[in-house]
């Protein structure tokens, strides 16, 4: 059985070729596309599960394919770029993108990733926990990867998604970014405190003044905390 499509997109053959190999190894479906044009039409035709895209591409580069899709999907997206280029993780983080991989890379650390990615959109089993919590105006439901503010569904990346739930799993806790980071992304993700605090302005952005009776925070020289009335 298929762990769901992968949409590769690089402009090196070889390394379309290899990671085909080792995806299709694990049980993925692998959908490849060598230049932006491409990947936005496979992207549109074929619906893939996950997104494994390069920056540096002909034509329409991966920033430009990051920013399209975004406009009409949440599907996963981790980044790719070269050593030499210059890579700005805000701005993709910005853009909407979940993660980003350094190259050269490991062939097992791209599948560890997609892994990750796709265990936390619920296409394959977790262990047994809570996967709701409910606030005045405010319900964070991991099972369907959904937020709903006053009733409504808000589109939202799976990353804010995961971040907001497990500060409002754990009200009036404090954690430094350095815990969110761990915690939340996991598998060694080496990236910096900008991410946290990218991903916070958007939820902020989505649920500012929904509610007098719990608070995105910010502990100033610590981290953040979902603040709360005790029951």
């Amino acid at each position: 059985m298929s762990l769901g499509r992968v949409l590769v997109v690089d402009d090196d053959k070889n390394i379309c070729e290899l990671l085909r190999l080792y995806l299709e190894k694990e049980g993925y479906g692998v959908i490849l596309a060598h230049d932006g044009d491409e990947a936005l039409v496979k992207f549109n035709a074929l619906k893939p599960d996950i997104i494994l895209l390069d920056i540096m591409l002909p034509g329409i580069d991966g920033w430009q394919i990051c920013r399209e899709i975004r406009h009409k999907s949440n599907v996963p997206i981790i980044m790719t770029t070269a050593k030499s280029e210059t890579f700005d993780k805000v701005l993709g983080l910005e853009l909407g993108a979940d993660d980003y991989v350094v190259k050269p890379f490991e062939a097992k650390e791209i599948i560890a990733r997609i892994k990750a990615v796709t265990r936390r959109t619920g296409q394959v089993p977790v262990e047994t926990q809570t996967k709701e919590v409910h606030y005045d105006k405010l319900s964070v439901n991991m099972t369907r990867y959904e937020l709903k503010v006053n009733g409504k569904t808000l589109d939202t990346p799976p990353k804010e998604l995961e971040l907001l739930f497990h500060l409002a799993s754990n009200p009036n806790r404090v954690y430094t970014r350095d815990q969110l980071l761990d915690e939340v992304w996991g598998f060694e993700y080496y990236g910096d405190s900008r991410t946290i605090d990218v991903h916070v302005k958007r939820l902020r952005e989505k649920l500012e003044g929904v509610s007098d009776k719990w608070a995105l925070k910010t502990v100033w020289g610590v981290g953040y905390k979902f603040e709360a009335e005790e029951e």
